[in-house]
């Protein structure tokens, strides 16, 4: 009598065809030393019996876990998540299991860090969104797997991004090209990433831009906070309170100027007549919005980094370690020209 399929192993197969275990994983597995004759008898057998490999001891055969760790520093807030879905969309699809480490204080990921030489269950990391300190470079090097950067440049690990000062020059030169000399900075920066290069590539093209045109900086325009709505309705009114608001407004993150944008609105400011702004990374609320941005391929950053994380495990000698994915400019309709005085 035949047993149930859930319960054929794979004894039985090689009992059956009459070979060895070893002959009748190979022939199934599809390795060498196997005839054809062999390997049609094994495969035919396993058929009929509904033989299903374990996933879990084809891995393990192959000196492989089938899991790759990612590591993040926000689940809620929308550029994390999204590129997080590119990143498993492309592994689910390769039959790899994510495991997942939400890094969201220091502590977390000082804990994380220190921890992490016991966690030799994956084949891969992903370091998502933050720049790794030296000292947790060489934690994460102890696993001795592959690792990709994903949202921030790394040159010692393949990584995928956009070039942040180029995404700034873009917002920067368009509200220049307009008329604009008063303009505000509302940078976007987190105690979990200092020097995070986003940070410091968009704050650079605004210094940048602004000496380009021949306009004279002003420190009393610029204000660092952190991600979010909130931090940046919070900077706008803080501009508003200087007595002197600027004309327009750049913003390091789209969710930063939705925030600029109800201070302002809220103060009977119109929008652009009286204050343009501009974020940067076309959040799927800018269109609702209808706010100019910066477009960024977030989920498209992730996809890559998965693909990237697939090269380094099959050695494939051709798989990209670097890729800048492109930006541009998006106008809707929150910029315009200056008010004249």
């Amino acid at each position: 009598m035949l047993r149930s399929p859930n319960k054929v192993t794979l004894a039985d197969i090689a009992a059956r065809a009459g070979v060895s275990l070893a002959t009748a994983s190979r022939a199934l597995s599809d390795s060498y030393g196997v005839s054809a004759g062999t390997r049609d008898r094994v495969r035919s057998i396993a058929d009929e019996l509904s033989y299903v490999v374990s996933p879990e001891a084809s891995r393990l055969a192959g000196g492989r876990t089938g899991r790759v760790a990612v590591v993040v520093p926000h689940l809620s807030r929308w550029f994390f998540a999204e590129m997080l879905a590119g990143v498993e969309e492309v592994l689910r699809e390769a039959g790899l299991d994510l495991l997942l480490y939400n890094v969201d204080t220091l502590d977390h990921r000082a804990r994380f860090f220190e921890r992490l030489p016991a966690r030799r269950k994956v084949d891969a990391v992903v370091v998502l969104a933050f720049p790794v300190t030296e000292k947790e470079r060489q934690r994460l090097e102890l696993l001795g797997v592959g690792i990709v950067a994903a949202g921030g440049q790394s040159t010692r690990y393949p990584f995928v991004c956009i070039d942040d000062r180029t995404a700034g020059r873009l917002a920067m030169d368009h509200l220049l090209s307009l008329g604009h000399e008063r303009i505000a900075m509302i940078a976007a920066e987190t105690p979990l990433a200092p020097g995070w290069p986003a940070v410091n590539g968009r704050s650079l093209a605004y210094r940048e831009a602004l000496a380009a045109a021949g306009v004279a900086e002003d420190p009393a325009l610029v204000r660092a906070v952190d991600w979010g709505g909130e931090e940046g309705a919070s900077a706008m009114a803080d501009l508003l309170a200087t007595g002197r608001p600027p004309t327009a407004v750049y913003a390091h993150s789209d969710e930063v100027a939705l925030g600029a944008l109800r201070t302002l609105r809220r103060a009977g400011l119109r929008v652009p007549e009286d204050v343009s702004v501009l974020g940067i990374d076309d959040h799927p609320l800018a269109a609702l919005a209808d706010l100019t941005t910066v477009h960024q391929g977030v989920r498209e950053q992730g996809r890559t980094a998965g693909q990237m994380v697939l090269g380094l495990l099959s050695q494939d000698p051709h798989a990209a370690r670097a890729s800048v994915m492109p930006t541009r400019l998006i106008v809707r309709g929150t910029t315009a020209p200056p008010r004249p005085d």
